[in-house]
């Protein structure tokens, strides 16, 4: 670039200085100017280089400086999100006590103006449900569960969770009694003691506990310091799968009623994965269970099954009576994924 711009300046330089010569030469010719008028005009002629350079340059990182005002006024324009607490409409001590989540007419947008990614959803899910969320790419289901925790505010419509709407709760009232286990799974510097337990609400027994439920206990013993092992940052040391069950042995040590899996087994193994989801349907029996997923499978023993398209709530139903029915979306992405199997099995030579 450096390049590109010095012979594109030295261009217009020499242009500039050949036009001056030009007219130099021609008015002496004629009698307009003197020689030395001649000699001076085309010695200034000849720093227009420098000073073309150096203009140029200014003006550049001039606009790279105003790049990061704007960046900060930007910010500063971003509406905030709601209070952490509101005083005077605190949630229940024990609250949610049965995991009932109904939505009523929910719509939500991205950004003011735009199409919703979701439209209109409404239905109810019982206590200690699983319930399966799938479609396919953008049907909206990441955003059902953002607008759960109200990273997303709904557009209109509400979400009662036993009984309350969480759009009157502050934000910490809520996500502290909501438990996720996202796709990729963050652990933050520090000790593994901190990790599991970021409040240090639970004893070392309690820990220790959690650990032999996760398969981590023989993790953690093999560590230098056992609990009080320091992690680095996003836990660098750990597999993707050790990082993904030291989530799942935070959310058991919270116990929430309500727990969401948002492509929690997505980029894992097989082995894994059926033991994060024998995990949960063992540890969470009496809780309500969202699960977020691409493979089938993972959500084919749920209760029941949410099936969004572009936004839309197009099914909801048992698994059986989904895939009773030919003419079901559910139906469909069943036969897509079976297609796609043997697809790579004949290109692998199986």
């Amino acid at each position: 670039m450096n390049r590109w711009l010095g012979v594109r300046l030295e261009l217009v330089s020499a242009l500039v200085v050949l036009a001056t010569g030009l007219v130099s030469v021609t008015s002496a010719h004629l009698g307009a100017l003197t020689t030395g008028v001649a000699g001076l005009t085309l010695s200034y002629a000849l720093s227009i280089t420098a000073n073309l350079n150096w203009f140029v340059r200014q003006y550049t990182e001039m606009e790279i400086q105003m790049t990061a005002v704007s960046r900060v006024i930007a910010y500063t324009e971003i509406p905030p999100e709601a209070p952490m607490e509101i005083p005077e409409n605190r949630s229940p001590a024990d609250w949610p006590t049965k995991g009932v989540i109904d939505l009523k007419k929910l719509f939500v947008r991205y950004l003011q103006g735009q199409e919703p990614v979701l439209k209109g959803i409404t239905c109810s899910v019982e206590s200690a449900e699983k319930v399966g969320i799938v479609g396919r790419t953008g049907a909206g289901k990441s955003s059902l569960t953002a607008c759960l925790f109200r990273l997303l505010e709904a557009s209109s419509g509400n979400i009662i969770i036993d009984g309350i709407d969480i759009g009157t709760l502050g934000l910490s009232d809520l996500r502290s009694n909501l438990s996720i286990i996202p796709q990729d799974a963050y652990m933050f510097s520090g000790t593994v003691k901190f990790n599991l337990d970021p409040h240090g609400k639970h004893s070392d027994q309690e820990l220790w506990a959690a650990l032999q439920k996760v398969n981590l206990k023989s993790v953690v013993e093999s560590l230098p310091d056992g609990l009080n092992s320091m992690i680095s940052e996003n836990g660098e040391q750990f597999s993707l799968g050790q990082r993904q069950l030291f989530s799942l042995g935070r959310v058991i040590l919270k116990r929430t009623k309500i727990l969401v899996l948002d492509e929690a087994t997505a980029s894992l193994d097989l082995e894994t994965d059926e033991f994060i989801q024998a995990t949960v349907r063992k540890e969470f029996s009496d809780c309500t269970v969202l699960t977020i997923a691409h493979r089938l499978d993972t959500v084919i023993d749920s209760n029941r099954i949410m099936v969004l398209d572009k936004g839309e709530l197009k099914e909801f139903d048992k698994p059986e009576v989904l895939l009773g029915d030919p003419n079901s979306l559910f139906y469909g992405l069943i036969e897509s994924t079976l297609q796609a199997t043997s697809q790579n099995s004949a290109k692998l030579g199986y």
